[in-house]
């Protein structure tokens, strides 16, 4: 009987185990977690890993705690769907991710076939949006239609006078950024001279900037990201060139002028206006710099993906996919990035880009 007894006392404390491990919500983020971009991943890391906390620390979502899983993608697009399949033997209800948008895309619709929402922080090529494969796709961040007509003007306008090159790494951020953003500019009445393609991961842009130089290129439009940027930036400078480098969100990160020391001064670049000078985001900023982390880039974006999620989900009741995505198209959700909301195409209502300038080891906006 005691045997009988004890068996069933384990029996009892098992199944109440799998029940705690049951209720717990599974969440993911993912990105480059590795390789040349990881900068980006670590942002968007330090970002998931917060708002987790904090949600956990105020009592979790209708009484359940949150689990994160990353996933690390390397900005690879199959590497990105093998994650998004991984996250699905997982259990993950929701995912704040990916980065590149050459991984969000395809990524997106396995998250759409299994019922997962998906919340970019930082992906902003339109086809994520205006051809997302199911309703429970959104991004935070804004579009490189959007960017590219900030960048596309303030070139024409600030540069009309100087011959200006667009180039591109040929991934779905860099060329629809250049494109968009030569759209724009030659709306505005200003044609560039040059317009290539690099690879990305290239190391030597030595013949590059030699046609540069040759078609005396004042200013270089660059759609892609960081690191090759600043070793083009290095480059045009060790053969005596003082064009103006010009780019988009991928450089709002500390790397780039790590990569290209002061070489890297007088650097343009689009991005949202700076979440971390918004006075809502204050105390989320005061707690990352107390960890000795910079919330620079996505990380609050990708804090403010979780942070609307999950406030959805409390609207809900549930995690029930058709109840969240009915919420998050309804909701307005305050966030670290301000009150947000989304279209009927899961593009956010947020102001879209600024112009900003690298200088001093730091980025601020152009004055």
């Amino acid at each position: 009987m005691k045997k009988i007894l004890m068996a069933g006392v384990a029996m009892s404390f098992g199944m109440a185990m799998t029940s705690a491990a049951l209720a717990d919500i599974v969440i993911a983020t993912a990105g480059p977690m590795t390789g040349q971009y990881a900068s980006f991943g670590e942002q968007m890391k330090a970002g998931a890993e917060q708002a987790v906390a904090d949600i956990n620390a105020a009592g979790g979502i209708n009484g359940e705690k949150l689990v994160l899983e990353i996933g690390d993608d390397a900005c690879d697009p199959k590497q990105a769907v093998a994650v998004a399949n991984q996250m699905v033997g997982k259990g993950v209800v929701f995912m704040a991710g990916h980065f590149c948008s050459g991984s969000s895309i395809p990524a997106s619709a396995v998250y759409a076939e299994e019922g997962i929402i998906q919340i970019t922080p930082a992906s902003t090529n339109p086809k994520f949006t205006d051809e997302r494969p199911g309703p429970g796709i959104f991004r935070v961040c804004g579009r490189d239609d959007q960017q590219g007509m900030v960048a596309g003007a303030y070139l024409a306008e600030n540069f009309g006078d100087k011959n200006i090159a667009i180039i591109n790494d040929k991934t779905a951020y860099g060329k629809g950024l250049a494109d968009e953003t030569q759209k724009y500019m030659e709306k505005a009445g200003k044609k560039p001279t040059l317009v290539e393609s690099y690879t990305a991961g290239e190391k030597d842009y030595t013949a590059l900037v030699s046609k540069l130089k040759q078609e005396n290129i004042g200013v270089l439009y660059v759609g892609g990201y960081h690191t090759e940027a600043g070793l083009m930036v290095r480059q045009m400078r060790d053969q005596g060139m003082d064009t103006i480098l010009v780019s988009g969100d991928a450089l709002v990160t500390d790397e780039y002028w790590a990569i290209t020391g002061d070489a890297g001064a007088g650097t343009l670049m689009t991005f949202s206006p700076d979440p971390a000078k918004n006075e809502v985001a204050a105390p989320v900023v005061a707690k990352f710099k107390e960890k000795g982390i910079v919330p620079e880039g996505y990380v609050l974006y990708t804090y403010a993906a979780i942070q609307a999620w999950a406030d959805a989900v409390k609207a809900a009741g549930s995690t029930d996919y058709d109840a969240v995505v009915a919420a998050l198209d309804e909701g307005t959700f305050p966030t670290v990035l301000g009150d947000l909301s989304f279209d009927d195409k899961g593009d956010v209502s947020l102001p879209g880009y600024v112009v900003y300038e690298w200088k001093d080891g730091g980025y601020d906006y152009v004055k």
